[in-house]
């Protein structure tokens, strides 16, 4: 009877313990993460489009953020439907993502990125302007 009331007890305590230290852990919101550009300004042409992955109130890189979706059109233009594509390249910099473009115009793109960063369980979405100078 000794050893089940002392079991009970330890497996209680044990339960404490893990419920007090999960509380403790902080998560970030989503809203705590922000894609900047590297360089908001590129030649027309065949490029790379590298941005950072910063984590807002540490000023911190994020690095093995997973990048799904794309998209670099001329929206800040007024022309929308212009796009071309946009390919992953690997990068040397922690929390720097780097993309092969081909900016066929000159003037306003839109760079638009859906992210999951880890232990996040929400999406970053995220859209930069950057142009294409002559």
């Amino acid at each position: 009877m000794l050893f089940n009331t002392f079991s009970r007890a330890r497996r209680a305590a044990l339960l404490a313990l893990a419920l007090s230290l999960g509380s403790t852990v902080a998560h970030a919101d989503i809203k705590d993460y922000e894609f900047q550009l590297v360089a908001k300004e590129m030649k027309k042409g065949d490029g790379i489009v590298a941005v950072r992955l910063l984590r807002k109130s540490d000023g911190k890189p994020v690095p093995e953020a997973i990048i799904f979706a794309t998209r670099l059109d001329m929206q800040p233009d007024g022309m929308e439907a212009m796009k071309t594509s946009i390919e992953p390249m690997p990068s040397t910099e922690p929390g720097v993502y780097r993309f092969k473009v081909n900016l066929t115009m000159e003037g306003g793109w839109r760079l638009s990125l859906g992210a999951k960063i880890q232990g996040e369980a929400d999406t970053l979405e995220s859209r930069l302007i950057l142009k294409a100078l002559p």
